[in-house]
């Protein structure tokens, strides 16, 4: 018998899951009843904050996210807490000022995160450090934080093995705690996730989890070569939110590995009161037309279009605001395109975004780059980062045009960024009620402002429960 190495579980029902398919819908009182259950069943860490749980819970549920994290840390006693954090852009869409990035870390790890998995769209692992720093600074203060430095997963020419492997030792050599493989699109397939395991494995030391997206069809498949290529963490959701543009079931991975030298040793009978628990949810929203088909299925041809399962259903939203739904396949197919004139970027947040919004444009507009977005532009002259490949000249020119540029910028963007906290201090002080509120300004200061008084109305008695009512349910 081969030597037991149980792999560990990191549960996404409460942030990635639901972000994939519902757009990040979940209230905190959807998600309290279960978390007593939840915490009984051992995972590595449930994934519960960060990533869109912040924006979606200002803008539409009406929620203090810290309020959210709290509540969840007061009811997870055994269970570590883990965040996804965007590096220099925090849970934000632009690169910060390091004094802001700094803040937001101690203040997550204060608020209940153990684990923050910290990644940039371009893998530039300059606007990382600083994260790095400060999680393992506050790690000393609070005996709690560990630092993980997630690889957003790509295809390309440029992404070779002797790529992946020569980041996971730069990763090591900044202070992380373990690495990530970022697999926000499901390209990774059983075969080279085995290669890719083992040839980490073999340049460091940390332990090293993967995380993945059904969406091509392939991923339960490459979690089970990647565990027995030595992966120590995978990433499950509850089977009523896995699938699709989600993660591969949790009830799923841990019976595929009981009996064997990965068992999980996690409780079955337990898991499906946990699902239980989820399967009406998934109906309700369902039936408001939230949760939809196109999310649900398996399309192989994501490997050709990498696009991520946030990436898709923002798309879908978007293209139905333009009254231009009939243009989907014609903007999936545009997609790619623009990654490559991007410099073959990952597609994650927020580049994702920056591309997906740049072909929805190319598309409706009927001519391509006639409208260049403002991120898009500051993607093309290097505001966000380094990218792997050069990116396409010709639009890089008309980008730097447009912004007054002679030349792009080829140092870490964040060192052109003045210290800010003091200047959002001051910008929210009317609304400040807790430490925390400078740092919800600091990201998203329109949707901050309209919460706070949200808030405030509520505090003062005025009837505002239609309003939210109609945003915790129904797609805004």
């Amino acid at each position: 018998m081969a030597e037991k190495k149980p792999v560990q579980i990191v549960e996404t029902v409460l942030r990635d899951a639901h972000q994939s398919l519902i757009a990040t819908r979940m209230s905190t009182e959807q998600m309290l009843p279960i978390v007593d259950k939840m915490d009984k069943v051992g995972y590595h860490s449930v994934e519960c904050w960060g990533g869109a749980t912040f924006d979606a819970s200002l803008r539409f549920l009406k929620e203090d996210p810290w309020d959210r994290l709290r509540k969840l840390r007061d009811g997870f006693k055994n269970t570590k807490l883990q965040m996804l954090f965007r590096g220099q852009n925090i849970l934000g869409y632009r690169p910060y000022a390091d004094d802001v990035v700094d803040y937001f870390v101690q203040k997550s790890i204060s608020n209940g995160i153990d684990i923050i998995r910290i990644f940039d769209c371009l893998n530039d692992l300059r606007n990382l450090q600083e994260a790095v720093n400060a999680t393992n600074k506050f790690k000393a203060q609070e005996g709690r934080g560990e630092a993980q430095v997630a690889l957003a997963y790509t295809l390309g020419d440029a992404y070779t093995l002797e790529y992946w492997t020569s980041m996971a030792k730069k990763i090591e050599e900044m202070g992380a705690d373990s690495i990530c493989i970022k697999d926000m699109a499901g390209l990774l397939v059983p075969y080279k996730a085995s290669e890719l395991i083992k040839a980490m494995k073999e340049v460091t030391k940390l332990p090293i989890q993967l995380h993945t997206h059904y969406t091509s069809g392939v991923a339960s498949m490459t979690y089970l070569k990647a565990v027995e290529a030595g992966v120590d963490v995978i990433d499950t959701a509850m089977s009523p939110f896995a699938m699709g543009t989600s993660q591969p079931a949790t009830e799923v991975m841990v019976e595929t590995f009981k009996g064997t030298p990965y068992d999980t040793g996690l409780d079955q009978n337990l898991l499906a009161e946990i699902a239980d628990y989820f399967r009406p949810l998934r109906e309700q929203w369902l039936e408001s037309g939230l949760l939809s088909p196109k999310v649900m299925g398996v399309n192989i041809k994501t490997l050709l279009y990498q696009v991520p399962g946030g990436m898709l259903s923002n798309m879908v939203s978007q293209l139905k605001e333009m009254h231009a739904e009939d243009k989907y396949d014609e903007v999936l197919e545009e997609i790619p395109r623009v990654r490559k004139d991007f410099g073959e970027i990952p597609l994650v947040t927020p580049s994702s975004q920056i591309v997906g919004t740049q072909a929805v444009l190319n598309v409706v507009m009927g001519e391509r780059y006639k409208t260049l977005t403002k991120e898009a532009k500051d993607m093309l002259v290097g505001k966000y980062g380094r990218t792997t490949v050069p990116v396409n000249a010709e639009i890089q020119k008309k980008a730097l045009d447009s912004l007054g540029m002679k030349e792009p910028i080829t140092y870490r963007p964040a060192d052109d960024l003045e210290p800010s906290l003091a200047k959002f201090e001051k910008e929210m002080a009317q609304y400040k009620q807790q430490d925390e509120d400078v740092l919800s300004y600091a990201l998203f200061p329109q949707v901050a402002t309209e919460f706070f008084k949200y808030r405030e109305a509520q505090q003062t008695g005025v009837d505002v429960t239609a309003a939210n009512t109609e945003n915790k349910t129904y797609p805004v």
